[in-house]
This record gives structure tokens, sequence and C-alpha cells, in this order.
């Protein structure tokens, strides 16, 4: 899917491509629509550039106890745990 923003718009608000991205990713990441994984990705950063993004906003990382749950699984299957 490819989404047009007119360039007046690009212009008046004095946003490069990569920082609309960014925009876009952290307000779907805000509204709970998308994860970490793909809100990164949609702002074509790393996990720790997004997160670092994330805590220079002041946002709070989406993390429940699924997520730790998950990890410790990860970690236990990889020996790290």
């Amino acid at each position: 899917m490819n989404i047009v923003i007119p360039d007046d718009i690009v212009r008046t608000a004095n946003l490069s491509e990569a920082d609309i991205m960014l925009e876009i990713a952290i307000l779907l990441y805000q509204q709970k629509r998308i994860g970490t994984g793909k809100a990164r990705r949609l702002a074509g950063m790393n996990l720790i550039e997004f997160r670092r993004e994330l805590a220079k906003r002041e946002i709070c990382v989406h993390y429940d106890v699924a997520d730790l749950q998950a990890d410790i699984e990860t970690l236990q299957a990889a020996g790290e745990l």
C-alpha cells in the first residue's frame, strides 16, 4: 500500500519522509494498533533506536505479563536462564 502526502503538507510540517514515518509509527504504537516490532520497522529503526525515541518522548513501552512470559521462554530455550 502506498500513501501519498501532498508536498505542500510535508513542507508546511517541515518533516522529512523518515520523520513522517516515525510519527506514524509512534502514533500507531501509542494507540496499541501495532506492536514494537512493526512500529520500529515502519520507523526504519532497530529496537534500541526505537525504544530510545520512545524514552525521549516519555512514552511507556507496552510490556505485559504475556510479553514477560514469552521472553522467559525464549531465554530458557536459548539456555540463558
